[in-house]
């Protein structure tokens, strides 16, 4: 049996904080799809307008919709996040590379990011993070169930960081959560009525993170398959079960199978 090495660290670390316990047992109800960006419908996308318009980040439209050009590039992907079968967040993810370099961080910042694509580096670039209001209260820890979603893409794609284009108020969770570090100044993005910085964080830093307090990021390969291996045909809002318990657990027993 191969165990993936942060679920055999996370195993090591011992038993998981109440917290981290507690997200584990809400993620046994969770479920992620990816989304067409050819439905314009879709709900994540009523999601995202009424979150941004109920806080004042956007004007309102008579589409009742947030979308743009960005939704459709090539490099993108976007996922629902549902708990007992009902949308409670969503999130948008590019993978950014030398050839690929489409993404929101790259239109606000690319005297930035533009040098370390050059260099062969690549990145996450995670954005449009909304959700429902009456679930974030139902749920306080539903940014860590959403933000799994980009530390599974960092894994699965093998980046080399994870961004945050966010309000600078907000990069005090990703130090705190990734090992974020601030690479910018404020700076205006399009058709929002806030100023935002960029924040990274080394894959590898958020790795052993994941192992040593946040277990609940964990996940299998095959749940990764199933939600990066997908082409937006195929998807057909099929919903993947998280299966963090699983890589947590399978690893913890192949930890106390071994000879003492």
């Amino acid at each position: 049996m191969v165990i993936d090495p942060d679920s055999a660290a996370a195993a090591k670390a011992g038993t998981p904080s109440r917290f981290a316990g507690a997200l584990l047992d809400i993620l046994d109800k969770v479920s992620y799809a990816r989304v067409d960006p050819g439905v314009i419908d879709d709900p994540i996308y009523k999601l995202r307008y009424r979150a941004y318009t109920r806080e004042g980040f956007m004007d309102h439209n008579p589409e009742e919709i947030c979308i743009d050009d960005l939704d459709r590039a090539p490099n993108a992907m976007s996922f629902g996040i549902y708990i007992d079968g009902q949308l409670v967040s969503s999130i948008r993810l590019h993978h950014l590379t030398a050839t690929h370099r489409r993404s929101p961080s790259m239109k606000v910042f690319p005297d930035v990011l533009g040098p370390m694509l050059d260099t062969g580096l690549t990145f996450i670039d995670p954005s449009r993070f909304t959700a429902d209001h009456e679930a974030s209260l139902a749920y306080p820890a539903l940014p860590f169930l959403t933000l799994r979603i980009a530390a599974m893409a960092s894994v699965q794609f093998q980046a080399d960081q994870c961004l945050a284009l966010v309000r600078t108020e907000h990069g005090a969770f990703y130090k705190r959560v990734f090992g974020s570090e601030r690479l910018s100044e404020e700076r205006t993005y399009p058709d929002l009525h806030f100023p935002v910085a960029l924040f990274s964080a080394s894959v590898d830093s958020i790795r052993s993170r994941v192992a040593q307090r946040f277990p609940f990021f964990l996940s299998t390969q095959a749940e990764r398959q199933q939600l990066f291996s997908q082409t937006v045909s195929d998807t057909d809002n099929r919903r993947v079960g998280a299966s963090a318990r699983q890589a947590y657990e399978t690893a913890l027993s192949a930890l106390q199978a071994e000879p003492c």
